[in-house]
């Protein structure tokens, strides 16, 4: 059988948030490309990951907020949630926006090959089409954008309908009565919350004493406050151990506290990380290193072991996000290009859409102190700005750390109402390396939640308006 063969002068294996952007910024720049998706478009984020979660998670709290809305005054009788049509609603986002990715691939010179791709050498890889066809591609330079996915844990193998992943919990057209979560990270508490406010009665397992391992204390101390008053069980320092089936679903066991405890569940969700997909593509025979973890590691170019062979997003390490993924795409690109690009970002900005939202720029507190720096912060309160009170969301705070004799802005950390959009500028003040002043100085427009830097940045030097000090 003969194999056809194409030539390019970039492949980019992947068509996530890293891939796609990597491809059209290439196209941008005038490079030959080829991008190969084995999915869909957009790939975990847009499909299974980001978006459709933030649609979920937007739904949920519209309906948490109508029932509340008696505190305004507005009385609404009759509220029904259809899953079905949620998920219909859900699915013509990501709809939408999956066709918007192949028209400005399209639209900027990138061709696209559906299949799955395999590194026969340094130069040239093998495409297998959906039809079982090989494509032999020869290519000056390649970007791997593979992503990664859920890891499984032995005693909880996924079997999508009593133990499911993250994806399979954004596609269920019925809502279970009761949902276990394995794994109280970013990822376990977003779906949690989400199923809470649906009606859903939600239990998290976490085997760290603290939900969100890793975060600012502060932080996560206002969201387990709101789990608590939202009837949601957690066990913290607890081990989940294995399960039996039952009539009603499953028969969770877990260790905690010295003692083995059974729970009843519906649905068992297990979040307890995501592993990169770096298997299958043939890297060995491309010379490219992996690490121990099954990472690709590169350069501040993005560039691998292999010259002219490039690893972004998910596969190429932490932190694994959408928008960090984008960032390096651009860089490997415009290195690809001939640019002088480079990953030399001060911050990676991550948000979790909690209830409340959680959201950091830079360094928290703790992170600050343990790098050695002279820290002092500024807080602010929500509960102290009047847009949060017309909103109906006073819970938590913003927090400004810095260093003490310079006034250098180190991080941001929000924990409240619309954090995930509050943090750009708390992004923006790190990167350009800011002053308390910086933003204390700035007139924030009023009644409005950013005014909650500005009033966190005066605390920092004890010039807050409107708090006591």
């Amino acid at each position: 059988m003969t194999v056809e063969t194409r030539r390019c002068q970039t492949l980019v294996i992947g068509a996530g948030p890293g891939g796609y952007v990597a491809a059209i910024r290439l196209g941008q720049l005038g490079q030959e490309t080829i991008l190969v998706e084995k999915r869909e478009l957009g790939g975990v984020c847009l499909n299974v990951g980001c978006i459709p979660s933030k649609a979920l998670i937007s739904a949920a709290k519209f309906y948490e907020k109508i029932s509340q809305a008696k505190k305004m005054g507005i009385s609404v009788s009759g509220l029904t949630i259809d899953p079905e049509k949620l998920q219909e609603w859900k699915q013509s986002i990501v709809k939408k926006l999956t066709g918007g990715v192949a028209q400005l691939c399209k639209g900027n010179g990138a061709a696209l090959l559906r299949g799955s791709a395999r590194l026969v050498g340094n130069r040239e890889a093998i495409v297998t089409d959906r039809k079982g066809k090989e494509i032999r591609i020869h290519f000056e330079n390649a970007i791997i954008a593979t992503g990664s996915r859920p890891i499984e844990i032995p005693a909880f193998p996924f079997d999508g309908e009593i133990v499911i992943d993250s994806s399979t919990a954004l596609s269920l057209s019925q809502l279970p009565g009761r949902l276990l979560v394995i794994g109280g990270g970013y990822i376990g508490l977003e779906l949690g919350i989400m199923y809470r406010k649906l009606g859903v009665e939600v239990t998290i397992v976490e085997m760290m004493d603290q939900l969100l391992p890793g975060f600012d204390p502060d932080l996560v101390a206002v969201v387990a406050r709101k789990l608590k008053r939202s009837q949601v069980k957690t066990f913290l320092g607890a081990r989940a151990v294995g399960f039996e089936r039952t009539a009603g679903g499953a028969r969770v066991r877990i260790e905690h506290a010295g003692k083995e405890i059974e729970l009843d569940t519906e649905k068992i969700l297990v979040t307890v990380g995501r592993r990169p997909n770096t298997e299958s593509l043939g890297l060995e025979a491309a010379g490219v290193r992996i690490d121990e973890k099954g990472f690709i590691p590169v350069d501040e170019r993005r560039a691998t072991n292999v010259p002219g062979i490039y690893a972004i997003g998910d596969v190429a390490g932490q932190p694994m996000l959408a928008h960090k993924a984008s960032k390096e795409g651009e860089i490997a690109a415009e290195v690809i290009a001939g640019r002088p690009s480079a990953y030399d970002v001060r911050t990676v900005p991550a948000v979790i859409f909690t209830d409340p939202e959680i959201a950091t720029a830079g360094l928290t507190e703790p992170e600050a102190r343990a790098a050695g720096y002279d820290v002092i912060t500024g807080r602010f309160n929500f509960a102290a700005n009047g847009r949060a009170m017309t909103n109906l969301e006073t819970d938590g705070f913003v927090k400004v750390v810095a260093e003490r004799d310079t006034k250098d802005i180190l991080g941001i950390s929000i924990v409240g109402p619309e954090a995930s959009d509050l943090i750009s500028e708390g992004a923006l003040a790190v990167e350009m390396c800011a002053n308390v002043e910086d933003v204390a100085l700035t007139i924030h427009p009023h009644p409005t939640l950013p005014e909650c830097l500005m009033e966190a940045a005066k605390a920092a030097i004890g010039e807050a308006i409107h708090a006591l000090k």
